[in-house]
């Protein structure tokens, strides 16, 4: 279900102790350990026994209402039918997805006479059998949605299972349901263990096979207890369709490795793919990285309205089969440095699906080797591009310059067939995409062999929105570019004078030849931002420009806290009964990234959580000059009175201003950057 702390007709009633947040082929290789990331710490044989009875031996996939419909009148029989129909007529039954899940304000706010649920009336006129019966009609199963407590999560307060465990169970079997998600409000401080073992127990003895999704928000760390009570828990608190929230997840997640397998996994919550908050390009990171950590597929979009690109982002079979290996590891985080990511997962058949993820605003060159990812030495192998799909050969390097927000996922094998594949190239990027307008910036592309055989035939374009002048100055071609070389060209970019500040489109395209003569066409999109420098002296950051802000929840706010929602809703920055007229308003996690251009020597703010959040929020700020930290708080809590925070960035080129979670959800992270200046 959703955040509790969202000012919105979502807020709920919560029980006494909730004060968390809401949830809502190729060939066979020898099997070689995916390495564990530097400095983690291991986990000891965090296998438990799961649930003997055959279900969810893959990550459930299907689909969930709540992230598209919440409890609006649309969310009804017709709409559950439709859903049904679209995973038929569009294929996505095809690609694996089984489940069509009900979740909250199904039922009436009252039981009946016999402390029966009654399904409501005017949403679902047939009763939920009839719909159980049209699902199963399609091939498909049903899911629903209940509390463990005495209400739902909904402020309308719907009839929860707690004490009616046994009785609410046989009444899900009677009607055909397939699936239970279990939340946790209203939970009247009963243990947790406790209540979902209820459950368990009462689903088992209804003799039906209905898979169990425990909502417990990660409260108890379910993931120590919970793989022989159900066959999914929430590891994380909501998410939201924002880049902000994905990350915070994703990185709650991460670590959780291994505690999945067949039966027992680890769920980051339903998908926000389609929604409308992120872009295409954060989409498909979203349903990679989801997919590399073997995480329940439950679309959260409203499929009656998606685009082409949402359908083709949720159908890619290639990307399902990763999740749905039956193998059962989730993947596990090789590197992570500066906001790259490499993150490794063992397949079956011995080949590694690998993740090259970059949470940063710019293009990052990301990369790892066949060795590193736990493949076994050998002189080339395969390396597939799962949203490409496209096979190439590499030496044994996996690597990419991957886009802002983005992610490469490949597959990679040990494969003797290697040779019948093109070589694998890299293109690149250097020098600093930041332009002003009228002003000549050099850049510096590369195309580099990666296969073991050579590129032949290489040539290389880069071009820039219309107006704009781009021009090479050394070749852009070579007639043979061996193992590990490079074709490097330089150019010169420039955008017109008067050119308005922000981001364009840059466009690297590249081509080359295998030995037998196979062509292959290679893009790397690309950004510039037309930036102006800041002005002599001390500026107010809330009233400067940003080269680009990314926010938990609502936008950044300039001199407002922030109000979760739409722009403009915050408050005035107040901490520790402080009030402030200029700063920031942010919600954990977030970044906002300044040009800087080498003329600013200090950044200084008084900065806490935002006292509109009473008791609730944790967080922690950091600087950042070009990629180095330059400053950084401790954890900050509500009852802290404002912090000061003052960095030295001379001579960066961007400055970035972050806050983090505290090292645990997002719930109320409010922060503020009170008074924020910036002197240059």
């Amino acid at each position: 279900m959703r955040h509790p702390h969202t000012r919105t007709i979502r807020r709920r009633v919560l029980g006494t102790l909730t004060a968390g947040l809401l949830c809502t082929a190729g060939l066979a290789v020898p099997v070689v350990a995916a390495p564990v990331q530097s400095g983690a710490t291991p986990v000891e044989d965090a296998a438990t026994p799961a649930l003997a009875d055959g279900l969810a031996l893959t990550p459930p996939m299907g689909f969930n209402n709540w992230n598209s419909t919440h409890c609006r009148a649309d969310f009804n029989e017709s709409m559950v039918k439709g859903i049904a129909d679209l995973f038929v007529d569009k294929g996505l039954k095809a690609a694996g997805y089984q489940y069509v899940n009900l979740d909250d304000c199904w039922a009436l706010p009252s039981r009946d006479a016999d402390g029966k649920l009654v399904p409501d009336p005017v949403r679902f006129p047939n009763g939920i059998k009839a719909v159980a019966d049209y699902v199963h009609s399609k091939g498909l199963k049903l899911g629903i949605y209940t509390s463990a407590g005495t209400k739902t999560c909904n402020s309308a307060g719907f009839p929860g299972a707690l004490g009616h465990e046994y009785s609410d169970a046989q009444q899900f079997a009677d009607w055909g349901v397939d699936y239970l998600k279990y939340d946790n409000c209203n939970n009247q401080g009963v243990d947790a263990k406790q209540r979902y073992t209820t459950m368990r127990d009462a689903l088992e003895a209804t003799g039906r096979p209905i898979v169990y999704s425990i909502c417990e928000w990660g409260q108890n760390k379910p993931w120590e207890w919970a793989s022989d009570v159900g066959h999914l828990w929430r590891t994380t608190g909501d998410i939201s369709d924002s880049w902000g929230s994905m990350l915070s997840i994703l990185k709650q997640n991460l670590p959780l490795a291994p505690y999945a397998g067949p039966g027992h996994w680890n769920d980051p919550d339903m998908l926000e793919v389609g929604n409308g908050g992120m872009t295409d390009t954060e989409y498909r990171t979203h349903f990679s990285m989801w997919s590399v950590m073997a995480a329940p597929l439950l679309i959260g979009s409203d499929l009656r309205k998606a685009s082409p690109a949402t359908f083709d982002i949720l159908a890619n079979k290639e990307v399902i089969a990763v999740d749905q290996d039956p193998l059962g590891k989730q993947g596990a985080v090789v590197s992570s440095e500066g906001g790259r990511w490499v993150v490794a997962k063992e397949m079956k058949d011995g080949s590694r699906a690998v993740a090259l993820f970059n949470e940063t605003g710019a293009p990052q060159r990301i990369a790892t080797t066949a060795r590193a990812v736990g493949l076994p030495d050998a002189d080339a192998y395969t390396l597939r591009d799962l949203w490409q799909h496209r096979s190439y050969n590499t030496a044994g390097a996996i690597s990419a310059t991957v886009p802002a927000h983005g992610t490469i996922l490949v597959r990679v094998s040990a494969d003797p067939r290697w040779a019948e594949n093109p070589p694998a190239v890299e293109l690149g990027l250097s020098g600093s995409p930041l332009i002003q307008a009228g002003k000549p910036a050099g850049l510096t592309t590369t195309v580099t062999d990666l296969g073991r055989t050579p590129a032949t035939r290489v040539s290389v374009s880069l071009s820039g929105p219309e107006g704009w002048t781009v021009r090479a100055q050394s070749p852009t071609t070579a007639l043979v570019v061996p193992t590990g070389r490079a074709l490097r060209t330089a150019w010169t970019v420039t955008a017109p004078p008067g050119t308005p500040t922000g981001s364009y489109d840059l466009t690297l395209k590249a081509t080359h030849r295998s030995p037998t003569g196979e062509r292959v066409d290679s893009t790397l999109p690309l950004s510039a931002s037309v930036v102006v420098p800041p002005p002599a002296g001390t500026s107010y950051l809330g009233d400067l420009p940003w080269l680009s802000a990314t926010n938990g929840y609502g936008p950044v706010e300039r001199n407002t806290s922030n109000g979760e929602s739409a722009a403009g809703d915050g408050h005035p920055i107040t901490i520790g009964g402080v009030v402030y007229a200029k700063g920031l308003g942010v919600h954990a996690q977030s970044d906002v990234e300044y040009y800087t251009g080498g003329a600013c020597t200090k950044v200084t703010a008084d900065v806490g959580v935002d006292d509109e959040k009473g008791a609730k929020g944790t967080v922690a700020f950091e600087i950042w000059a070009d990629g180095t930290k330059a400053a950084s708080t401790g954890v900050l809590t509500n009852a802290m009175p404002a912090q000061p925070i003052t960095a030295d960035v001379t001579g960066a080129q961007v400055i970035r201003l972050v806050v983090t979670n505290g090292g645990d959800n997002t719930d109320s992270d409010h922060a503020d950057w009170a008074n924020a200046q910036l002197s240059c």
